[in-house]
Formats: structure tokens, sequence, C-alpha cells
């Protein structure tokens, strides 16, 4: 059983709950730009159908790329954090490359079931997640860059549900890009404390996310009014974290500020998801925050 609980902590389950919501908001965007509407028709079982490969195929997608940053990290987290699966011996660096390469493979596959599009999303964003966990988390540019690309890339996956809705809906993309990109800099100083001036430029990138949201309102298909009350929930729990993390620039401090801004993921996957289908499923969406708080108790985020 401790091994199995083992696999499971490289996994981030917490975390991958949060890219679901991703994958909700995705569907809901493409739903509603096509003007389709949950509450007049309803579910019917193609849209299950298809939520459900994406559903399916993000867990893969996320939960294998995390794993890999594990493995790639074993020498690292053998001095830094021997705490972890590998370091510590409850999982092994085979074991967990061997769990990583099916979780992405079957990511792949369950996004083919939706369509080929989907399936070269997915792909792309399997070779982004190794691409970070390789490379890009060493480079102070680049990094954030390339994992905000990942969640950007798990929205469209989203939205590929409906694939003639990617031509129109791109650029939506750019948000989660900024705002994970945000978070990869504040995380930077989990371990040895972090930088003041990175983590101005973070609130400065939450700043530009919540202008992003926003500017949605001069989409036809998206209504400001639904999206306020969770952008204020956004808001609430994001910033204070942050500024707190600031003058105190104490490891734990940041990974309180790291922990907020990923759990808080499904906050802004709410508020962009009530705009474009309503309060109803902005709230549908929201109720993945106490699941992944809940996770999160026992399992770790960061």
């Amino acid at each position: 059983m401790s091994k199995l609980v083992a696999y499971l902590q490289l996994m981030r389950p917490a975390n991958i709950v949060t890219a679901i919501a991703d994958i909700m908001l995705g569907y809901a965007a493409s739903g509603a730009l096509l003007s389709l509407s949950l509450w007049d028709n309803g579910f019917n079982s193609n849209s299950l159908y298809l939520l459900g490969w994406l559903v399916l195929s993000t867990i893969g997608l996320y939960g294998g790329g995390v794993v890999f940053n594990d493995v790639f990290d074993a020498d690292l987290d053998r001095v830094e954090r021997p705490e972890r699966p590998i370091p510590s011996g409850r999982a092994t660096e085979t074991g967990a490359a061997t769990l990583g390469s099916l979780l992405l493979a079957g990511g792949i596959l369950a996004a083919w079931q939706v369509s080929g599009i989907s399936a070269v999303i997915a792909l792309t964003v399997a070779l982004l997640a190794l691409l970070y966990d390789w490379k890009g988390k060493h480079h102070p540019v680049f990094g954030p860059i390339n994992m905000g690309a990942c969640r950007g890339g798990n929205l469209l996956l989203g939205v590929s549900a409906i694939p003639a809705a990617l031509s129109s809906l791109w650029f939506i993309a750019f948000i989660p890009i900024i705002y994970i990109a945000a978070i990869t800099m504040v995380s930077r100083g989990e371990v040895h404390g972090g930088n003041t001036t990175a983590l101005k430029g973070a609130a400065l990138m939450y700043a530009i996310v919540f202008a992003g949201i926003i500017s949605l309102a001069l989409l036809p298909q998206f209504n400001l009014l639904y999206s306020l009350p969770f952008l204020l929930l956004f808001a609430f729990i994001i910033f204070p974290p942050l500024f707190r993390a600031m003058p105190a620039r104490e490891p734990k401090m940041i990974i309180k500020a790291v922990k907020a801004g990923i759990l808080a993921l499904i906050v802004m996957n709410a508020s962009i998801a009530a705009g474009f289908a309503g309060w109803q499923y902005g709230l549908i969406v929201l109720l993945l925050l106490p699941i992944s708080v809940y996770i999160a108790r026992n399992f770790a985020v960061t």
C-alpha cells in the first residue's frame, strides 16, 4: 500500500483536479461559441463522451508530466528534498519513468478518441511537459513560459471538443500561459527563499491575467457580470499569500503562495467558464476546488 501511495504522490493528484478545470473551461468556451446552451439542451450523450475522454486525457498528461519532473529531479531531491518518494526509496526511478510513460501515452490515446486535432494537441502538451522537466525549468525566462504553454495547451485541448472553435478562441490560451508563468517565477524560491523582484513581477503578471479575463467581455458570447463574483474570489485567494511572501522571503511563505496560486487555477477557470456558459456552469467548475483542497491535505502540491 505504501508503494501505491508513493506513486500517487508523484502524480500530484490535487493538481490534476486543476487540470480537469482547464478542460471544463475549454469545453464551455467552445460550446458557447457555437451557441450550445447547457441549460437549454443539457448534456447529450455525445457531449459527455467528448468531455469524458478529454478529462481522461488531461489526467494522463498532467500526471505523466509531474511524474517525470521527479524523475529528472531525483539527484537534486536527494539533497534538497529527501522526503520525496524517489529519494526516500518509496518509489524507484525506473518505476516512476514507466508510470510517467504510460500516463502520457494514455493521455494522447484518450485525446485521439475525440479527434486527430485533439491528439495532436495532447502530443504537443506531452512534449512541452517533458521539455520543461528536462531543460526548461532550469532556464530563468524560457522555463516559466514553457510551463505556461503546457497549461495553455491543456485549455486548448478542452476547446478541441469542437475543433472549429480553435480558430476563434486560440488566444484565450495566453491567460493560463501568463498565470502559470507567474506561479513558476514564485515557485523558484521554495527551497532557499524568494527573490523580491521576481515576486513583484509575478504580482504584475497576475494583474495582467485579470485584465485579460476582463477583456473577454469584448466577445459577444462572454458575459462579464457572471464572471465578476468568481474573479473577486480569485483575487482573494492569490494576492494575500503573495503579498505576505514579499517582505518575508521565507521558503514556507513562498510555498504557501505557490500552493494558493495552483489551487486558485480552479477559481480562475470558473470565472472564465461562467462568462462563457453562465454562472451555473461556473459553480460546477468551482466545486472542483474543495475536492482539490481536500486531496492537497494528503498529497503534495508543489
